[in-house]
């Protein structure tokens, strides 16, 4: 067993974190604001680099690190940083002292930050690599840095406008539109009054994609010189900014599955709780474990590095979990411009001022850069063209919504009215909260700052002159909820789970939301188990049958016997196939490949006569393009486009993988490459993790969304935790690539083998079996005054 000693500023008392053999940190305090600054201070011994980026990231300050082909996406997450006022965003995570909890946390990142500067050993190394240093922490910069939540629908809303803007009527507009996303539940959208996006600029949401987009690093991009800077503002459709050309960006993808399933329906007469939430694939993970234990505060799980608490575990008493609920968080408001005036917009009778805010971007090498900013009365402006300045209202700028630190309200929840109650407190990203707790109650709630649009919908951009203003927000305990229902399980995937007598049309929580396949596969599974077992869930969550590979390949088995050898051996092929895509599935690569880069694209062009409008619609809403497929073409055409792409699908196959079609598999194609931000830039690849094979695909339970020129994944579920709810020590979890975000640690990609088996590791809770499984002790102590 290894072990260190450390002194901690701040300390009330002695402490500990004992890490397992998983990499898993168990850390224990006198105190609970010692435990939150414990956490920070192991947060930093693990992931020092990923936080010091996060954080340089978020605050708009990596030119001062990289140079000038940082600035203009330093410039963009400025727009969005929280700029009210601190009493009330401190308030606003409810009962108990955030202020406090966060003041410890990062204090104790600063703890160890200071103690690399005497033990550069600690360091990890790339810092050397960037010849870069970690930097000091204020507590502000936990809460003000927003850009990182997950709150929608932006891009949805001008991509619906220009549809709509390209159609020679309404309704072909929305036909057009239905294709690129379905709105539900059924409504038909508001068109506000003088909205017309015929000449939008190109780059209108280029600062938001800048704002929001990672960190990249390549050669090109760090020797940018001062005048090359602001040509660094594209944002490719991988999420990549760039200098070249702006590639059509994919609409976000990251979502999540849960369910709960109550004691009346386990094998054990518990309740078992099971959580994955599909983030974008990174190295380190998105995602951290950790268990802080003092008194009055027992939880394990996970949440973000850079924050306090967890947001998905147990407490020892009640376990919990989320999935993104899409509701509606933002609006694009187009303001008119004064001709005279540039700097003023129309606001109902008269002209209000554009607040510009000056601020100067440090940047490496030479001089800081001056970047004015622009607000109105709706929040940041993130384009001014053509007499009018468009401005985002969004979530982002009211106290309490940095992402997932409402978490500290429902730590301590025993019940599933004490756990509603704390979600009062919950702003971004929305989501659907699962509970279950150790007397067998099991609860859902939808949870989020919702925004009451009394004019508008919020599926379009609207005039900011003061018609189309939100009025405040839905009251938390009006959001939808249920508690103990009798079918003894809850569920949800992202899906329109809004209940039937809910009323959708009058609060307009949202209308877009998530393909119903994973939520289907989920409800059908758990209706068929009368006693569901741990197992069972463990097994759900690697689940990798589609139910769009299902319905195409019975639209292939259809088709009449023809003369083309390709297409026949085709139908061969999947004439057995029942929808898993498992990576060892000659069929699962056919009617992927078939699908994404040949029949979609095919049925696009069938449906839609415009190229330009074609243009915005990929990739296409699956549900709305497969009903059209089975009953929205005439026999003939259908059958022509199936078996030409087939065809064609078929031979790229073969040109892929080989002229033996018993050799292919979808793992041989699609696969997970765990890339360091950094590859780029060494020579020796030992940072990355992977390439390893890997099933399923976005429509799977086992969400594996890909890149379909490489078919390397982009989102999927680097976190899995199934929780048995009474007998803590049986509950399992898994971190992929591993907990540690330090090349040099035993922890660095530890788990990614379990991870690519589908399987998962102990989570430990209980004293004794923490110390059985313990392989390094780290012990604090109170630094002397």
């Amino acid at each position: 067993m290894s072990g260190a000693a450390y002194a901690l500023p701040g300390l009330e008392g002695p402490a500990e974190i004992r890490v397992d053999r998983w990499g898993l940190a168990h850390i224990r305090a006198a105190t609970a604001l010692d435990a939150f600054r414990v956490q920070g201070f192991n947060a930093a011994r693990d992931r020092l680099w990923q936080l010091d980026l996060w954080r340089k990231r978020g605050l708009g300050l990596l030119a001062a690190d990289f140079g000038p082909g940082y600035l203009a996406q330093d410039r963009a997450a400025r727009l969005f940083l929280y700029r009210g006022d601190m009493a009330a965003e401190w308030a606003a995570y409810g009962p108990q002292d955030t202020q406090a909890i966060v003041t410890a946390f990062v204090d104790g990142i600063n703890a160890f930050v200071a103690l690399t500067e005497t033990r550069p050993d600690l360091r990890p190394p790339e810092f050397a690599l960037t010849e870069t240093r970690p930097a000091r922490w204020h507590p502000e910069d936990v809460v003000r840095i927003r850009s990182h939540g997950l709150v929608r629908n932006v891009l949805s809303e001008v991509a619906r406008a220009r549809v709509l803007a390209r159609a020679e009527t309404r309704e072909d507009g929305l036909a057009a539109d239905d294709l690129r996303k379905r709105i539900s539940p059924p409504h038909d959208p508001v068109l506000p009054d003088g909205l017309d996006a015929a000449d939008w600029p190109d780059d209108l949401l280029d600062d938001f994609r800048l704002a929001t987009a990672p960190v990249g690093f390549t050669q090109e991009r760090l020797a940018a010189t001062r005048a090359e800077a602001w040509d660094w503002t594209k944002v490719d459709a991988h999420g990549a900014v760039t200098r070249g050309q702006r590639a059509a960006p994919k609409e976000p993808v990251e979502g999540s599955n849960n369910w709960v399933v109550g004691p009346t329906r386990t094998e054990t007469g518990r309740p078992i709780l099971a959580s994955d939430p599909h983030r974008i694939y990174l190295q380190p993970s998105l995602r951290y474990a950790v268990h802080l234990t003092a008194p009055g505060l027992d939880v394990i799980g996970a949440g973000e590095p850079a924050l306090p608490g967890i947001s998905i575990g147990h407490n020892g008493h009640s376990a919990f979990s989320l999935t993104i609920a899409p509701m509606d968080q933002e609006d694009l408001f187009v303001c008119e411009t004064d001709p005279a005036d540039p700097d003023r917009y129309r606001y109902g009778d008269g002209w209000e001022p554009i607040q510009r805010v000056t601020e100067r971007i440090p940047v490496c090498g030479g001089p800081d850069e001056t970047v004015v900013l622009g607000f109105t009365r709706h929040g940041p402006v993130l384009r001014e063209a053509g007499g009018r300045a468009f401005a985002l209202r969004t979530v982002w700028s009211e106290p309490g919504a940095a992402a997932y630190l409402g978490s500290l309200a429902y730590l301590g929840a025993t019940s599933p009215e004490a756990f509603g109650q704390g979600l009062h407190y919950w702003s971004a990203p929305s989501v659907n909260q699962l509970y279950a707790d150790v007397t067998g109650r099991i609860a859902w709630f939808m949870a989020g700052k919702a925004p009451v649009r009394p004019a508008h919908d919020g599926l379009l951009p609207v005039p900011g002159d003061g018609r189309y203003d939100w009025a405040g927000f839905h009251d938390p305990g009006a959001l939808p909820r249920r508690i103990d229902p009798p079918e003894g399980y809850l569920a949800t995937a992202n899906e329109m789970n809004l209940p039937p007598d809910f009323p959708a049309e009058a609060r307009k929580l949202g209308f877009e939301w998530a393909e119903p396949w994973r939520a289907r596969r989920i409800r059908a599974v758990l209706d068929g188990q009368s006693r569901h077992t741990l197992d069972q869930s463990r097994a759900l969550q690697g689940d990798d049958v589609s139910e769009p590979a299902q319905r195409l390949a019975a639209l292939v088995r259809a088709l009449p016997q023809g003369a083309d050898a390709d297409v026949e051996a085709a139908r061969t092929l999947l004439t057995p196939f029942d929808g898993a895509l498992h990576e060892d599935s000659a069929a699962a690569a056919l009617i992927e490949l078939f699908w994404v880069r040949h029949l979609r694209p095919a049925l696009l062009e069938a449906l839609v006569a415009d190229p330009a409008t074609r243009r915005l619609l990929p990739p296409g809403d699956t549900q709305s393009l497969i009903e059209r497929l089975e009953s929205g073409l005439d026999p003939a055409t259908r059958g022509a486009l199936l078996t030409g792409t087939l065809g064609a699908a078929f031979r790229e196959c073969r040109t892929r993988m080989g002229p033996d079609s018993e050799t292919w598999s979808w793992g041989r194609l699609h696969h997970a490459q765990f890339a360091h931000p950094l590859s780029a830039l060494r020579s020796d690849p030992g940072w990355d993790v992977g390439p390893m094979a890997v099933g399923g695909a976005a429509a799977s339970v086992m969400h594996a969304e890909y890149r379909t020129d490489t078919f390397r994944l982009t989102h999927g579920a680097s976190f899995r935790m199934v929780v048995d709810v009474g007998d803590w020590d049986r509950s399992v979890f898994i971190n992929v690539p591993g907990q540690s975000g330090d090349p040099g640690s035993p922890h660095y990609a530890d788990l990614a083998p379990i991870w690519g088996r589908r399987d998962h590791v102990p989570m430990l809770y209980g004293r004794a079996a923490v110390e059985a499984a313990t392989e390094t002790i780290i012990t604090l102590s109170p630094a002397s005054a």
